[in-house]
């Protein structure tokens, strides 16, 4: 039952989190509806999480069980509360009526980031395990919606037609430097300004947390004070703070997502943010650094290794990393019991030291033997990642030899299946090496070059950073040249991609319209389905809905209607009428080819799906007739 307590522990956290944002927040100033929003929704989060609370708590056979997994999604959603608290406190302290002023278009992008952030954590809650009851499961879908609008509606005042900017925060005194972390910034180079700058700065903070300087640190489970956001640093020192309560230096957090950075980078102007939020904040046109509000000279994005060392010594004296239930040789099985493996832990420390091996041979031996290792099991899979062997491995990746590039991708591939592996390769800097691969690798290697793109896209703030890494080019040559297989696990990683609005773009501009079209009109019809599954998804972008109408696919999408499978009928006239929607051009062009007597045998006919975009389209067809 001690599994049961800690589902019953984490709930019960969580609920403080949404009571103590309901109860404490103030909502005025220009951001008054945006505050009240957020409280609202995030008030409906009180159910969901009593019902967590009471399965937890109860007698279930199946309570115990139900919180081995609850850490990751627990554990997600309190850092997304956490974000919302902070963001809630500055925003309501922030009077300037002027909406174009840094602060206030800082603010704007944090409620983006925050609403996206809360629409992830509640989806990955498993319903079905707790057993929640399906009213609150509506309730929930409901929430969700509102936040994905919401994220959406922020993503609009945050693209080129707004200027950007987030006011700096105040500058720290100098200070002298630690040994450890001094040695690394020995090693760059004096022509790297932008570089030493981040680097001394991580210096600076490292010795202000190490002389436990309150003053720097921000108390997550306390509000702001009425400065708001931008005296966060001043803040610690004022609070009384309880005795197990997590602080965690302002320098380590985000300034855009405001959360605890695990993969920092920095821009042109020297300054550090978490990759995927500045990506993002990018990817919406801005072209200006968040902070300073300079213009950005170019949009490299050179990885803060120094600041990340600071950041990991701080989290491991803290105990906060996510755990991989391994310890002191002893691996936490799914009932909670442990079972040693010591024994196999040497066994795979060997292999990794052969992993580094001079003799060709002995590496080819031991990345295969890793390879094999790592399909068997998760048990593997942990034990080979806690060894250090996924930065071995994705040095491996820019081998000549072939045979060594095929294992060591295969075994990334097998490693990234379990979830808190995706971070660790991520963090390994693995994504360059893989698209490396992907291009220029053997066909077995690209191919499963693709499907571990795919299985690390499935993390969302991945699919940013991988879309930005010249992969979609990659995975759109793979597409059209590759085998059958190749071609379905670029497929598959491609249309994961895509769900990220940033990367169709990218897709459309790698030439993936003329693509899909092949595949449609491919007398072998072997990946008909894919093709449109993949341009549903694209035909809501602009710049998509362009190409797909220039590259004539209207006529095969409604030869598909009348031909195709119940499935592709569907998709079909799901593409047909994103097309169609207040474009009478488009709307004409499927008129005048006959679209309406395919269409109406959908509505009759068709999956419960088809049925809907059928009628709509011929709804839309019989206004057209009647101007």
């Amino acid at each position: 039952m001690a599994a049961g307590v800690a589902s019953d522990a984490s709930a019960a956290f969580l609920l403080s989190l949404v009571h103590d944002i309901v109860l404490g927040n103030v909502a005025a100033g220009m951001f008054k509806k945006d505050c009240t929003d957020l409280v609202r929704r995030i008030a409906l989060f009180t159910h969901l999480l009593e019902e967590i609370r009471d399965f937890a708590a109860s007698d279930h056979p199946h309570a115990s069980s139900s919180s081995s997994s609850s850490s990751s999604w627990s554990a997600d959603l309190a850092v997304a509360l956490q974000a919302a608290k902070r963001l809630l406190s500055a925003a309501s302290a922030h009077h300037s009526v002027n909406s174009s002023d840094g602060a206030a278009k800082r603010i704007s992008f944090q409620f983006q980031c925050v609403t996206w952030k809360l629409e992830k954590s509640l989806a990955k809650i498993p319903f079905d395990q707790f057993q929640i009851s399906e009213e609150v499961q509506e309730q929930v879908a409901l929430v969700r919606a509102q936040l994905r609008r919401a994220t959406e509606r922020y993503g609009s005042l945050n693209s080129r037609k707004v200027s950007n900017a987030i006011s700096q925060l105040p500058e720290k005194e100098r200070c002298d430097t630690n040994h450890e972390i001094s040695a690394k910034l020995d090693s760059i180079p004096e022509s790297c300004t932008t570089l030493r700058y981040a680097a001394d700065k991580a210096i600076k903070i490292l010795e202000r947390v190490n002389s436990s300087s309150i003053p720097s640190e921000v108390c997550l489970s306390n509000e702001v004070d009425s400065k708001g956001q931008d005296n966060l640093a001043a803040k610690g020192a004022e609070q009384t703070k309880k005795p197990d309560t997590l602080v965690i230096p302002v320098d380590f957090l985000c300034p855009i997502s405001l959360e605890l950075m695990r993969d920092p980078v920095i821009v042109a102007t020297g300054q550090t943010y978490e990759r995927s939020y500045i990506q993002r904040w990018m990817d919406c046109g801005n072209v200006t650094c968040p902070k300073t509000q300079q213009k950005l000279e170019n949009l490299t994005l050179t990885p803060n290794y120094v600041l990340r060392s600071v950041i990991n010594q701080w989290c491991a004296k803290h105990n906060i990393e996510q755990p991989s239930g391994l310890a002191n040789g002893r691996l936490k099985k799914s009932d909670g019991s442990f079972c040693d493996v010591s024994g196999d832990m040497a066994a795979i420390q060997e292999l990794v030291s052969k992993l580094s091996s001079r003799c060709l041979e002995e590496r080819r031996a031991a990345v295969a033997e890793i390879r094999s290792l790592s399909k068997r099991s998760t048990d593997n899979r942990i034990l080979i990642a806690d060894t250090g062997a996924i930065p071995v491995l994705v040095n491996l990746l820019t081998t000549d030899d072939a045979s060594i590039q095929e294992h060591a991708v295969t075994s990334i591939l097998n490693l990234s299946i379990f979830e808190n592996n995706k971070s660790l390769i991520m963090l390994a800097g693995a994504v360059p090496s893989i698209v490396q691969v992907l291009r220029a690798g053997s066909m077995e290697a690209r191919e499963n070059a693709a499907a571990t793109l795919f299985s690390l896209s499935l993390a969302d703030e991945n699919k940013i950073i991988i879309g930005s890494s010249g992969a979609i080019p990659a995975l759109v040559d793979l597409l059209q040249n590759g085998s059958n297989r190749g071609k379905k696990d670029a497929a598959t990683a491609l249309f994961n991609l895509c769900i990220y609005q940033g990367n169709k773009g990218r897709a459309v501009r790698a030439g993936i319209i003329t693509a899909l079209l092949n595949m449609l009109t491919d007398s072998r019809n072997c990946m008909v389905d894919e093709a449109l599954t993949i341009l549903s998804i694209l035909a809501s972008n602009h710049d998509a809905k362009a190409a797909i109408v220039k590259a004539s696919t209207i006529p095969v999408l409604i030869d598909l209607l009348r031909t195709g499978l119940p499935r592709n009928k569907e998709n079909a006239a799901a593409i047909l009428l994103c097309l169609c929607k207040r474009d009478a051009e488009n709307l004409a062009c499927i008129s005048r080819l006959g679209a309406a007597i395919p269409l109406t045998e959908l509505t009759k006919s068709g999956t419960e799906r088809a049925k809907r975009k059928a009628t709509s389209l011929l709804e839309h067809l019989r206004k057209l007739q009647q101007l």
